[in-house]
């Protein structure tokens, strides 16, 4: 009989989101009356700009005619779309990124979950603590994570503690790690690293010989002028590092899906046999066999955020949610809590009061206050002990949702 991948069998049976959306279901299927405000996933409910919406509509008129119809696109993306990451996103920042190290994608989750596809199994993998669960998932996935032990650890996971502790900063790694997850602005805690923080990180990347897996989603929603929005601001960092983008948070692409990662060809990494290999091209290789590319409409559609109007237009989308963010964190503030983030982020990472567990406070927010978080447990076990929301609610609920939370803590 055919057999299965284990590695499936080994994690837990259910994910962090699909959990919380379980327990919320069940909580408003016998609770109707009830008005639940949700700020535990990270979803928006801002509509997508117009500048937006009229190109995806001549995108549309563009598939109707045989002349402009567009089928297969090239999988790497069209050449449109990637100019202007090329130009806005790099070139303006003093960034040399050639157009053939983008790719363009259906999203950032997909390729920080993907990139292992070209990665040996036996690499050894280090990840900060908390956590967004999909880099540890997708380990266990491949194969590289180990074991399950009590404490919620995979064996053959180092963790880095993020914790007030430390500042939310993480250490250099200690057991000589091959691969390195950082996620900046930081995915659940709403911290960041300084430019001084990330030079650290990958001079320790280029002294050892380590791959820099970096998660620039949130990028956008940086406003203070000592945190990079890429990675390769930092000198050598085309070396050693893979940076990923989003479309979703910065522009409201949840539901139509886009992203891009950029694969320098100055990164190499290492054959069985002790050569090189370009990782540029091996991701071209995987992306070109497993991926038929993002659709037609939905690149032209960001391609249209680069454009003057598309830039003030998803800034003004931005603000409004670091307004809201703005909002949680006095409020919480006030009420006597102890939380990080949202200031160049869209994420609030609370302590729960009164020595409360992570799900204890989950339960107690709902079943209370009628509001919807998550669980900082489910991203790892420095989590314990912490809360997330996110401010991409409405400004109403935003406000609703904290003069109840206000009345929390005693």
């Amino acid at each position: 009989m055919f057999k299965v991948n284990d590695n499936f069998t080994r994690l837990p049976s259910s994910y962090l989101f699909s959990e919380v959306a379980r327990k919320v279901k069940a909580f408003t299927e016998s609770h109707p009356e009830v008005e639940v405000i949700r700020m535990g996933i990270g979803d928006v409910t801002r509509p997508l700009c117009p500048a937006v919406t009229d190109a995806l509509h001549r995108a549309v008129e563009d598939e109707a005619h045989a002349d402009t119809f567009h089928g297969y696109g090239p999988e790497q993306g069209y050449g449109f779309l990637i100019s202007r990451i090329v130009e806005c996103d790099y070139r303006r920042r003093g960034i040399e990124i050639s157009e053939d190290e983008v790719f363009v994608s259906d999203g950032a989750k997909s390729d920080t979950g993907n990139i292992g596809d070209i990665l040996s199994m036996t690499n050894r993998v280090a990840v900060t603590d908390p956590v967004y669960p999909v880099y540890v998932d997708t380990n266990v996935m491949g194969g590289r994570a180990g074991r399950l032990m009590p404490d919620g650890r995979w064996s053959e996971i180092e963790y880095l503690p993020c914790t007030s502790e430390n500042g939310f900063v993480p250490a250099l790694p200690t057991g000589n790690p091959d691969v390195i997850y950082l996620c900046y602005p930081n995915n659940p805690t709403g911290t960041t690293l300084t430019r001084q923080e990330l030079e650290k990180w990958v001079k320790y990347c280029r002294d050892n010989g380590a791959l820099l897996l970096f998660d620039a989603a949130y990028e956008a929603f940086i406003r203070e002028d000592d945190v990079p929005h890429s990675i390769y601001e930092i000198e050598g960092a085309r070396e050693v590092a893979i940076e990923f983008r989003s479309f979703s948070k910065t522009a409201g692409f949840t539901g139509i899906r886009l992203g891009y990662t950029v694969v320098p060809k100055s990164l190499t990494g290492c054959s069985r046999d002790g050569g090189k290999v370009s990782l540029n091209g091996l991701w071209r290789r995987r992306q070109t066999t497993k991926f038929n590319g993002a659709s037609y409409l939905t690149q032209r559609g960001a391609e249209a955020l680069y454009s003057e109007e598309g830039q003030r237009q998803v800034r003004e989308t931005i603000d409004y949610y670091l307004e809201n963010a703005g909002i949680m964190r006095r409020s919480l503030a006030e009420a006597g809590y102890e939380c990080v983030g949202g200031v160049n982020s869209p994420y609030i990472w609370i302590k729960t009061p009164d020595g409360m567990s992570s799900w204890e406070f989950f339960d107690y927010l709902l079943e209370r206050y009628h509001i919807v978080g998550t669980p900082g447990s489910g991203f790892g076990p420095s989590g314990e002990g912490y809360f997330r929301l996110t401010a991409f609610n409405t400004r109403e609920n935003t406000v609703k949702a904290m003069s109840r939370l206000a009345g929390v803590k005693h």
